[in-house]
């Protein structure tokens, strides 16, 4: 007779935890890194809480646009700048005609919508001749998109597009500032209702915003046109088989996408009060991809929970990462090339492993 080993209860628990480390290997590693570098940088709690409660605020609307082309199979979504540029072209719009207050933010919001959905329609029409490569098309894209935004806004404005507000204008009467003063619409979402707890300035009306998207993308995703985007991200085939129409329920991917990162994008420079004309948007796809990642998402697997783990994880280590840089070695600068190289470093691993499980 054979004799078998007996397993060890402790033996069972380290088994069973394998596959979940495994699993979420990318924001375990972050959250210690984060540990370790807000205990190296030696910050205020109170002030390291208030930062991050401010910036999961102010970006999380721009990193769920994510989630549904990832659902649809259209990977992550770079041309989410698109949408950040429809939405600073209604920012430029309102400031230009000085609407101010909570109606000047929701006219934005109202202008940002037909431009971006237009703009998502586009480059959904652009993805469907670029199957297979949506990724490093819509990172070609947004620089396409910025190409024409510079052009518009650097040479038509002026000489082709009347501008009668000359304290947005450049000396030479041709283009906008580098830099406009957003006061009309300056935290006008955040100090709807901000209640302090224990010290901690809580954004209300921002997050209440953020939960509502939460739970639109939810149901969304539990209807008929949800179920349709689900198949088309497993199988294009299948789905073409079932009778879905795959092209079309993948522009209505990007369509959506394209508005909730132009109002992402309002949400984001209302908390800033300030918008550089030129420079706000192009690294908003870049970090928002980066911070899903972090959350544990993969290119064809996205949740809500992963959007929002990844957030708090990505932006505690930009908070922390300058003053862990001057601790260690003296030099602030480190700080901001560590997580320079931690945003690019996060896109690239995850784009290798999506290429190496295409192939397996």
């Amino acid at each position: 007779m054979s004799s078998q080993n007996p397993v060890l209860p402790a033996q069972k628990g380290t088994a069973s935890l394998l596959p979940l480390v495994k699993k979420n290997a990318v924001p375990i590693l972050f959250a210690i890194l984060c540990t370790l570098a807000a205990w190296m940088a030696k910050m205020d709690p109170l002030f390291l809480i208030n930062e991050i409660v401010t910036r999961l605020a102010r970006n999380s609307f721009l990193v769920l646009a994510l989630l549904i082309p990832v659902s649809a199979g259209l990977g992550l979504n770079f041309a989410i700048v698109v949408g950040a540029m429809a939405g600073q072209a209604a920012v430029i719009a309102i400031t230009h005609f000085k609407i101010k207050g909570l109606l000047g933010f929701a006219v934005a919001m109202l202008a940002a919508a037909p431009l971006a959905a237009f703009m998502g329609y586009l480059a959904g029409l652009v993805m469907n001749r670029a199957k297979g490569r949506e990724m490093i098309t819509s990172m070609i894209l947004g620089f396409f998109a910025n190409g024409l935004y510079q052009l518009v806004f650097l040479f038509l404005i002026g000489p082709v597009i009347p501008m009668k507000n000359r304290s947005m204008m450049l000396p030479g009467g041709v283009g906008i500032r580098n830099t406009v003063d957003l006061f009309g619409i300056d935290k006008v979402l955040d100090k709807v209702w901000r209640p302090t707890v224990l010290g901690v300035r809580i954004p209300m009306g921002t997050l209440i915003l953020v939960a509502l998207l939460c739970v639109g993308l939810h149901f969304l995703m539990r209807t008929r046109l949800g179920q349709q985007m689900r198949a088309v991200g497993q199988d294009r085939h299948i789905a073409s088989v079932a009778g879905i129409d795959v092209d079309r329920t993948r522009i209505i991917a990007m369509i959506i996408s394209t508005v909730l990162a132009a109002w992402g994008q309002l949400i984001f420079l209302q908390n800033i009060s300030t918008l550089n004309t030129y420079n706000s948007h192009e690294q908003v796809g870049t970090f928002a991809v980066a911070a899903l990642l972090v959350g544990g998402a993969t290119a064809s697997r996205a949740t809500i929970w992963q959007a929002l783990v990844g957030l708090l994880l990505f932006h505690t280590l930009f908070v922390v990462s300058p003053q862990a840089g001057q601790a260690i070695i003296g030099i602030p600068q480190i700080g901001e090339y560590f997580r320079v190289f931690v945003a690019y470093g996060v896109i690239g691993v995850a784009l290798a492993l999506h290429a190496w499980q295409s192939r397996n």
